[in-house]
């Protein structure tokens, strides 16, 4: 059995069967401290989720791994410092979806071909997003938002952190998927939607989970329905979106974490990384630290992460087609 395969398989195992299984390492690698570049600033979640992860990935390579935080276009320039470094082996990153998915589509000169430049490694963890309203709207499920949107088109407006961020584009692909026109307004905080919305400035927002349940605590504010295909540990009482009110049983749209390598990486490095990474994400521990901060542990092969890409940017892809968005 070659290296590879070995490794992939311990990693798979592991995580589905929480083992405490030892993967096996590149022969003499590493033999220096690593590098992992992040696009965001330092406490922002994914430096968080960075962190959560090399700790302890440190501890078991036996070799220092040094965050760098190179923040600016929405994760972008972190995944462009990364194929910077030039140092094969040494140099990786971890990165949102957008980079790999929308960011080729609207980011000019981005300066990487994502199929040609990246190495999937590993899926590190998903967060979906909740479709939210003040807690006394007269939309008390999703199939009656649904009726109250396709009863007037753009009647229900809802808000976002931006066009083109996460929670516009899934709008617009529940617009798509569930028949109705919906009227964006687009605010510059997930706080200023919270509170367009409590205020009835506007219907609804798509936000993360974490961003609506203090206010459905205090009573302001309603979850109609999560964004996975499974429910998520945050809101288990919410429904899923798939498959319900009328949407498609593929209804999809979430956010997620990954850790990648440049093209070029060696395949046994990159197979060591992620059977590392699947042990670390079976940890119970780990996976209640993602949990309390918003997100699910995911896992997987480099070939599962490499699949996500491929699909999320066509599912992307044609929301932006559907806007007509531009660089």
């Amino acid at each position: 059995m070659t290296l590879t395969r070995r490794a992939a398989l311990m990693g798979a195992a592991a995580l589905a069967l929480g083992t405490s299984a030892l993967p096996v390492l590149a022969e003499g690698w590493p033999d220096q401290p690593l590098h992992v570049f992040v696009g965001f600033p330092a406490g922002s979640s994914p430096d968080l989720l960075a962190r959560i992860i090399t700790e302890p990935l440190a501890a078991k390579l036996g070799q220092p791994i040094v965050i760098e935080n190179k923040p600016g276009a929405g994760g972008v320039i972190g995944v462009q410092q990364m194929l910077h470094a030039k140092a094969a082996g040494t140099a990786f990153g971890t990165t949102i979806n957008g980079p790999m998915t929308t960011a080729p589509r609207l980011t000019p000169d981005l300066g990487y071909d994502v199929a040609k430049d990246i190495a999937p490694v590993a899926l590190i963890a998903t967060s979906p997003l909740v479709l939210a309203v003040a807690a006394d709207s007269p939309a008390e499920d999703l199939a009656g938002f649904i009726a109250l949107a396709k009863a007037e088109p753009e009647a229900v407006a809802y808000g976002s952190v931006g066009k083109g961020s996460g929670a516009h584009l899934t709008a617009e692909l529940f617009s798509d998927r569930a028949g109705v026109e919906m009227l964006h307004v687009p605010y510059t905080s997930y706080a200023e939607v919270t509170t367009a919305i409590i205020g009835h400035e506007i219907d609804a927002g798509f936000m993360a989970p974490s961003a609506a349940l203090q206010y459905v605590a205090a009573g302001k504010m309603r979850i109609l329905g999560v964004t996975s295909v499974k429910p998520f540990p945050q809101t288990p009482e919410v429904p899923v979106m798939a498959g319900h009110a009328g949407l498609p049983a593929d209804f999809r749209a979430e956010l997620w974490n990954a850790f990648i390598a440049p093209a070029g990486t060696p395949p046994e490095v990159v197979s060591a990384l992620n059977a590392e990474i699947n042990v670390i994400l079976a940890d119970p521990a780990v996976q209640q630290k993602l949990i309390d901060m918003g997100w699910q542990a995911a896992g997987g092969t480099p070939e599962t992460l490499a699949t996500r890409i491929t699909e999320d940017t066509a599912i992307w892809g044609a929301v932006l087609d559907r806007i007509d968005a531009k660089p």
